[in-house]
């Protein structure tokens, strides 16, 4: 198992997931969010790619309607 910080919070991650799975865990998948993975922006197109890694330091910040 990987150990991987989301969102300021320590968790597990299984060796082979992708930043897709992570949002779909989290209930993120369905949302517009921004992600950041290590201080870098990770592209929508890019999320079915990116392969989360021991180590990895996750932001998601998703948009909240209102006005």
């Amino acid at each position: 198992m990987y150990t991987i910080v989301l969102n300021g919070q320590s968790r597990t991650c299984a060796p082979g997931r992708t930043l897709r799975d992570l949002l779909a865990e989290t209930g993120y998948a369905q949302r517009r969010v921004a992600v950041e993975i290590n201080r870098e922006i990770v592209p929508n197109s890019q999320h079915a790619q990116r392969e989360i890694r021991d180590g990895d330091r996750i932001e998601i910040v998703h948009a909240l309607g209102g006005g």
